[in-house]
């Protein structure tokens, strides 16, 4: 069983990838259905200019997971690379979110028309707050590398159980670094 792992891998990313594919494949046709057939009378040229424009980011991100996820085999049929995790956190996780994101505001614009297009607007603020979030975590996780002592001396809220019954029952002081 050699490289089970990179089997696993290949068979995951096989099976994301052709899911991905499908479900967006049905839902340009559902797109295409009920604009055609359905909402006629509201489809214009802007719906079709607006489809292709709100659509590319997820066609975009689709190819890059295909190039980046889809595994290798060489010419006698053994497994040459497995392709990158398309369940990896950070970068690939926000480029799932926007696929989804995208995929929903097609649903929408599809049944509702043109304006539900604006509810693309989310991925720029999803961004700002996960860049926010993020940079906020990251500051509290480096306030305690300062080296110094802002506060003084440090308060008792900040010792734990095991310290202030040292200091009770006057063993050495303790001190945080």
């Amino acid at each position: 069983m050699a490289q089970k792992a990179a089997k696993q891998q290949a068979a995951r990313n096989s099976a994301t990838l052709k899911r991905t594919h499908l479900v967006s494949l049905a839902i340009t046709i559902l797109f295409v259905f009920l604009r055609l057939y359905l909402f006629r009378a509201s489809c214009t040229r802007a719906t079709y200019l607006l489809y292709s424009l709100f659509s590319a980011p997820a066609l975009i991100i689709e190819i890059w997971f295909e190039r980046i996820g889809r595994p290798v085999n060489a010419p006698n049929g053994e497994l040459k690379k497995p392709g990158e995790d398309l369940e990896a956190k950070g970068l690939t996780d926000f480029m799932w979110d926007v696929l989804y994101w995208t995929w929903a505001c097609t649903i929408t614009a599809s049944i509702f028309g043109d304006k539900a297009w604006w509810g693309y607007a989310v991925i720029p603020l999803y961004s700002v707050w996960l860049a926010w979030s993020t940079f906020g975590g990251m500051r509290k996780g480096m306030a305690g590398m300062s080296g110094g002592d802002v506060g003084g001396d440090t308060a008792n809220g900040a010792l734990s159980n095991r310290q202030k019954k040292q200091e009770k029952r006057g063993g050495q002081k303790m001190q945080n670094r």
